[in-house]
């Protein structure tokens, strides 16, 4: 049986697919693969074993990035935790025939799969390409419940600091709002040595996925001191991007914003906290996330390379880390991040 190749920002079908699987990951849906296009230029595609004319059984989803700096490549999908294939025992054994032709033939330097479960095997010429924490939370039931299994001292005691405080949190997506939360991003990403995200990245994000996509600040005496953002769709929800002023870090700014993130999914039905993927030598923020009382598992991804260029690209992790970022002007770091980022997915 072939697979079809199809355009998932315009077959309906696609959203009826979805629809049908409350499972779906989040990042297939059509507002995502929308900002992917209009902020990098990447072009979607998926594949299914459904022909036309009839309801979608399956799919999976894939950019194409064309960068003379990383490779033509296919990733499912760029600056995405995961991807979970929608497909049957027999479609995924199509998929592996798929990908192991497309990797010797296709002219691509190499394809990703980033899925939450399916794993390759050795017959499918797939390696293990990065591995990461995934951290979960079940939000579900007794908010009582959830609270009990936070740490005492560093999330407990600090969601409290932070009720004392007063610190107000608004959720919104003004341009005022979105430009608080775009400068608590470039210090964040500062400290940590690295150029922002574009800022067209988030302002593409909000009105592609509006209703999907949240923003919540955290303001003291007015002044925003934290941000998140949210990705919602069915019972998921995933914490996507966090930051946050340094000097305002004693109010407790982060634990606050998930707890008011928790409490309103709580409310709405959610079942699960997607608290994002952590490189695995990261401590800091493993033991943050661990402190929320989440259930860690590993998340690995698989490339399908070109056996003649097997060379991994860079990622913003590894190659443009470094104490640059933390030392140029804002508007030179911003720079570069447009520049850069659409290379890296």
């Amino acid at each position: 049986m072939p697979l079809y190749r199809i355009n998932p920002l315009s077959d309906e079908r696609w959203l009826s697919l979805l629809a049908a699987h409350p499972g779906a990951s989040t990042f297939y849906q059509p507002g995502w693969l929308k900002t992917l296009t209009d902020t990098y230029g990447y072009k979607p595609f998926a594949l299914t074993s459904t022909p036309a004319g009839k309801p979608l059984e399956d799919g999976v989803a894939f950019c194409e990035i064309d960068s003379w700096i990383t490779g033509r490549r296919l990733v499912s999908l760029p600056f995405t935790d995961h991807g979970e294939p929608i497909l049957s025992a027999d479609a995924r054994l199509m998929l592996a025939d798929w990908l192991r032709s497309e990797s010797r033939h296709g002219g691509w330097k190499y394809i990703e799969m980033r899925p939450l479960t399916w794993q390759t095997s050795p017959v499918e010429d797939g390696t293990e390409s990065q591995s990461f924490w995934l951290h979960t939370l079940k939000i579900s039931g007794s908010l009582d419940d959830v609270f009990r299994a936070f740490d005492k001292d560093s999330v407990q005691r600090r969601i409290r600091r932070a009720e004392r405080e007063k610190i107000a949190v608004e959720k919104g997506c003004s341009e005022e709002q979105v430009n608080d939360f775009y400068r608590l991003l470039i210090g964040t990403r500062k400290r940590h040595h690295l150029p922002p995200q574009p800022r067209s990245w988030f302002t593409n994000l909000f009105k592609n996925m509006t209703g999907q996509a949240e923003l919540r600040i955290a303001r003291k005496d007015g002044i925003a001191i934290g941000a998140i953002v949210s990705l919602h769709t069915g019972t998921n929800v995933i914490y996507k991007y966090g930051c946050s002023d340094e000097q305002y870090h004693r109010f407790a700014p982060m634990p606050w914003l998930f707890w008011n993130l928790i409490m309103d999914a709580n409310a709405a039905g959610a079942e699960s906290l997607d608290f994002g993927r952590t490189d695995l030598d990261n401590a800091g923020l493993i033991r943050f996330k661990d402190q929320f009382g989440t259930v860690r598992t590993k998340l690995t991804y698989y490339r399908f390379a070109n056996k003649a260029v097997r060379k991994p690209a860079p990622s913003t992790s590894g190659a443009l880390t470094g104490r640059l970022f933390s030392l140029v002007p804002d508007r030179i770091s911003c720079k570069v991040g447009e520049i850069l980022y659409r290379h890296m997915g």
